[in-house]
């Protein structure tokens, strides 16, 4: 299964960025697992001076951006446990923006920051293993919209890779 089998009845328009983003014709598991060394070799390559680098007034560092990707992931992980494990509960969305100020990602190191992403995605990949074929299928609302538990996969990968984009355009 990759991206562009889904149906679009598994993720809303807003998402529909993220699972284009995704479609790599990669593998779910694939996509996630490759993403672990290319955002940490993407992000070492950056010259020290350009991680609290902003390209405008109130726009993001590259450390906010990073921080970001693993805070996202783990709210979508989460999202995607409790719709597998057959949850009904609509599930609310979060606010990225008022997220940040409160993070501190410019007090940390790039490493200390790599570290935690690394760690996030390979439990992000292990939970996804775990899942079974039906579990995948499952659907929940998340945000006011109806999502699959495959379709958050794709969609955490096509995160990382709208960032990884924004980075290269707009902060190298």
């Amino acid at each position: 299964m990759i991206a562009s089998d889904l149906s679009t009845n598994e993720y809303s328009v807003f998402n529909a960025t993220y699972i284009k983003a995704s479609d790599n014709g990669k593998e779910l598991l694939d996509g996630l697992k490759d993403g672990l060394p290319q955002l940490v070799n993407f992000v070492k390559n950056i010259p020290t001076e350009k991680l609290e680098y902003r390209y405008a007034n109130g726009k993001w560092t590259i450390k906010d951006i990073v921080l970001h990707m693993i805070d996202t992931e783990r709210i979508f992980v989460y999202r995607a446990l409790r719709i597998s494990r057959g949850d009904k509960t609509p599930l609310p969305g979060f606010e990225e923006n008022d997220y940040v100020p409160f993070a501190f990602a410019n007090s940390r190191s790039i490493e200390s920051l790599l570290s935690e992403y690394e760690n996030i995605r390979k439990a992000t990949v292990s939970f996804f293993e775990s899942l079974n074929e039906d579990q995948l299928l499952f659907l929940g609302v998340a945000s006011n919209t109806v999502i699959s538990v495959r379709a958050i996969g794709f969609i955490i990968t096509g995160h990382q890779n709208h960032h990884l984009r924004v980075i290269s355009e707009r902060y190298l």
